[in-house]
């Protein structure tokens, strides 16, 4: 029996190639890698138009205003709100603009030490309170629409319900608003946490810790994969700047406040109040039947995060007539910054808003999403009958102050 020949000269050709692949991908790397990098963060100029404490509001003024009501994006109080204005052509912030909306942003700044005891009361009642009169004062509007991400759309949920003559339409965003499940390993360890306790240990949440804890949720794709695809693509120039930039956002994480933090994983992970209706903020019970405005819920099938499951039972929770389920086949930052949704998701609520805007009867054209998990119900949302100098009623001063 004839054993099978090996092509050495083969193998060794192919070596060859391969080697010399490798030794021109390092020498165009160590020009790339070497050379000057364009990875600044949030490029899109605006104003800062209220300060209070640390807390600022960002003022983004399109070339074009074509929609009549402006929109307040509530970031979360992890990580920074920089992720919607990450890089030239992938940029939510900028698409909005493109749209003719005119943008407001929080801009959480860095808790320090004496921020420790402000609770999600003083976010939600306090601060996201002061903002919205500040936007209905500037532009004689009753009413706004709002936009919230992740913890940040919790919050917007929390102040809907608690605020609902303020707020036109409401945008939520991988959101979570239902959190006794195990589909995510989060939602597990949350509620497993010892939240005083490490309160009591830290002071403010530490936000390298979080970090860390995020990324042990999938060590295998958050951790090496992302750098095994650094190394295969570092020769190539917009390559290295995207990643780069999203590094410098990812490490760029605020503490969160100490009795913030231990009360949403109390309220929250541990209790699920917030979807039953039986969170109380300031004394008041976050009804989510009192949010009747209409509202648009999109999240990601994907999400490692914020699963769907956390997120889909919104709609059916609230008091509205007008609302749509939207589950985009990516994960929680791929809503954002992924190529294919960025030329979809921000136009699709540009549509949705300017649609509502309109009287609520123009068809909104729908993008990718899961089908079975959308669901329609339009309602023409009624116009304004309240004068908004009856609603514009000055801002209580926020808790904080009265603690300095």
């Amino acid at each position: 029996m004839n054993q099978p020949k090996i092509a050495v000269d083969l193998i060794l050709k192919k070596l060859t190639e391969s080697t010399e692949q490798v030794k021109t991908r390092v020498q165009k790397a160590s020009e790339v890698l070497l050379g000057p990098l364009e990875t600044d963060l949030a490029v899109t100029p605006y104003e800062v138009v209220y300060e209070e404490d640390r807390v600022k509001l960002k003022h983004y003024t399109p070339e074009k205003v074509t929609h009549k009501i402006p929109l307040l994006v509530v970031y979360a109080l992890i990580n920074r709100e920089t992720m919607l204005d990450l890089q030239p052509g992938r940029s939510v912030v900028r698409t909005f603009l493109d749209k003719g909306i005119e943008v407001y942003m929080i801009d959480w700044g860095y808790p320090t030490r004496k921020d420790r005891y402000l609770t999600i009361d003083d976010h939600v009642n306090g601060y996201m309170d002061a903002v919205v009169d500040v936007i209905r004062q500037r532009h004689g509007l009753p009413r706004i629409n709002l936009m919230g991400i992740c913890m940040g759309g919790a919050f917007s949920v929390m102040y809907s319900a608690l605020h609902p003559e303020k707020i036109r339409n409401l945008v939520t965003t991988v959101t979570p608003t239902h959190f006794d499940i195990d589909t995510g390993l989060l939602h597990i360890w949350m509620r497993r946490t010892r939240a005083l306790e490490m309160g009591d240990l830290y002071g403010n949440m530490p936000g390298d810790l979080m970090n860390l804890g995020f990324l042990l949720l999938n060590p295998a794709r958050l951790i090496l994969d992302k750098y095994v695809g650094f190394l295969e693509n570092m020769d190539k120039r917009d390559f290295v700047e995207n990643f780069v930039r999203m590094e410098k956002w990812i490490f760029d994480s605020p503490d969160v406040p100490a009795a913030t933090f231990r009360q949403f994983i109390e309220d929250c992970y541990q209790k699920n109040l917030l979807i039953q209706s039986r969170m109380e903020l300031g004394g008041r019970r976050v009804n989510l039947k009192r949010i009747t405005m209409p509202l648009l819920n999109i999240y990601g099938k994907f999400d490692h995060l914020v699963p769907p499951e956390a997120c889909e039972r919104l709609t059916r929770a609230v008091g509205s007539e007008d609302t749509e389920d939207l589950c985009l086949n990516t994960g929680h930052i791929g809503i954002y910054v992924s190529a294919r949704y960025q030329a979809e998701f921000a136009p699709k609520i540009a549509a949705w808003l300017k649609a509502r805007e309109d009287g609520g009867k123009k068809a909104v054209e729908s993008i990718s999403a899961t089908p079975h998990r959308v669901s329609r119900r339009k309602k023409s949302s009624p116009e304004e009958k309240t004068p908004f100098a009856a609603a514009s009623k000055a801002s209580p001063r926020h808790p904080s102050q009265k603690r300095a």
